[in-house]
Formats: structure tokens, C-alpha cells, sequence
């Protein structure tokens, strides 16, 4: 089994219910066990104006490779409603990014890993320090932790009160 982190977002319709709908997509997934969610964060969004983010943060166990599970992600979006467009950063019902995955670095025209952005991101940084903040970037050397300390002074990241369906699960 690989443990992988999966980042979750949503800015149009019932966020939260969109949230735990692909949480529960995930956990459901033949070959993939949820073991540990973040507390669900309120965030601004980057890029053209819109309402604001729901987003959280799951560590799964899959034996799943990074392709396939980044396929799963893209069915769970499709199955929430989201339409791809041109516009890197435009509103959307959900937003799944497989985040990383082990130590892999791979590079190819549909995966990243680790996600080229995640070290730049609070709204990602601080729920996957929640349930990784010792796991060490595989291109950067550093914990999660670290570079969450480094994004948070700086962010529009804010811990979501109204989460009651959003219950957390163990830690890793």
C-alpha cells in the first residue's frame, strides 16, 4: 500500500456536502482506505473573483497507482459536476489534487507529483500539516510543517466552524 494526499475544494453549491460526498467517493473506492482528514478550512480563492473555497485534506493507503488514482479523482469531479475549462483558477464544484504520493517525483503531460504548487499554497499547507506535518517534501527536503509555517503568516486560510458533517478520522 502507498500512502498518498489528496486535496479537496469546492466554491460553488453546498460545499461541505460536496466535501464529505467525495470523501465518501474516495473511501469507498476498491483499493483505496481513508485513514486520516483534516478539519474542513474557509479560503479565498486565487485568481478571478468568486465565492469563497471549502477545503480539506485526506491521507488514503491505496494500492492504486498514481495514474489510476488520478483518474478516480477526475470520475469523483465528473460525478460532483465539475466541467474543465481553459481558466486555470475558475470557480467549481470540486476540485480534487492528488497532492503527493509516498516520495514519487514524477513528471509527465497529466501528473505532477509532488503537486507543483503545493509548497506555495496555505489553503493546502495547513490541512495537510494537520495530518502531515512530518513528511518531508520529495523535491524540497523539508517537512510540511515547515513550509505550512512559512505560508501561514501570509494567508487568507481560516478554520471552519459549521463542519458538524465533517467528523475527523485518526491520524496517520
Amino acid at each position: 500500500m502507498t500512502r498518498a494526499y489528496v486535496a479537496l475544494g469546492s466554491n460553488l453549491g453546498d460545499r461541505e456536502a460536496l466535501l464529505a460526498s467525495a470523501r465518501a467517493g474516495l473511501a469507498s473506492t476498491p483499493g483505496v482506505a481513508l485513514v486520516a482528514a483534516s478539519q474542513l478550512y474557509e479560503t479565498e480563492p486565487v485568481g478571478s473573483p468568486q465565492g469563497r473555497y471549502l477545503n480539506a485534506v485526506v491521507a488514503l493507503d491505496t494500492s492504486l497507482t498514481a495514474p489510476a488514482l488520478l483518474a478516480r479523482l477526475h470520475e469523483l469531479e465528473r460525478a460532483a459536476g465539475r466541467r474543465r475549462s481553459a481558466e486555470r483558477n475558475a470557480a467549481r464544484t470540486l476540485d480534487l489534487d492528488l497532492l503527493l504520493f509516498e516520495a514519487a517525483c514524477i513528471e509527465t503531460p497529466e501528473l505532477t507529483l509532488p503537486h507543483p504548487r503545493l509548497h506555495e499554497r496555505a489553503f493546502v499547507l495547513l490541512p495537510l500539516s494537520e495530518i502531515a506535518a512530518d513528511v518531508v517534501h520529495p523535491r524540497l527536503g523539508l517537512r510540511i510543517g515547515v513550509l505550512a509555517q512559512r505560508v501561514r503568516a501570509a494567508s487568507s486560510v481560516w478554520p471552519w466552524p459549521a463542519a458538524q458533517a465533517w467528523p475527523p478520522l485518526a491520524g496517520p
